[in-house]
């Protein structure tokens, strides 16, 4: 099956040469990748992998990655935080209709960011549509949200995990 996902870097200052960048990819097998270079110091990379299951196609590609640029930081991997135009996109209808399903629905998955626009993870609004009868959804798009919602759960509790235990206070 063919998965498609965003890897998003943040390149080492030495990193410069976007040409040889973009050459070093290629050898290291992310020809099935659209590569932008537009950001200076960023890096975003735009697949369509074929793979048995999502989470092979998400780790190849971030192996093929680090192979390339082993000094590349990961910086976000999606489709993973969406706002309710997103999903309003993914389920083909408006965001009005769809701020008016969050409100009727108290069971709705509470967003993990409330603020001006609120953010969800769309693993979790996927698991919840599929879990209510009638809602026809892509399982591509499915497994690939639970991949790439798992990387960045991952890096989050990699990041925090070295500043050490009580680096943080409520």
């Amino acid at each position: 099956m063919e998965y498609t996902f965003t890897l998003k870097y943040r390149l080492p200052e030495n990193e410069t040469d976007m040409d040889s960048l973009v050459e070093r990819l290629g050898e290291a097998g992310c020809t099935d990748a659209l590569i932008g270079t537009g950001t200076p110091g960023r890096l975003g990379l735009e697949f369509s992998r074929e793979a048995e299951t999502a989470q092979e196609a998400v780790r190849s590609a971030l192996a093929d990655v680090k192979a390339a640029i082993p000094d590349a930081i990961l910086v976000e991997a999606g489709p993973d935080l969406v706002g309710l135009s997103d999903i309003a996109g993914y389920m083909g209808v408006t965001r009005q209709n769809m701020r008016k399903f969050t409100i009727a629905n108290r069971d709705f998955p509470l967003p993990v960011h409330e603020g001006s626009a609120a953010l969800w993870h769309l693993a979790d609004v996927l698991a919840w549509l599929e879990a209510r009868k009638g809602y026809e959804l892509d399982q591509g798009l499915l497994e690939t949200a639970a991949a790439t919602l798992e990387v960045n759960t991952v890096k989050e509790s990699r990041r925090h995990s070295v500043r050490g235990p009580g680096s943080w206070s409520s």
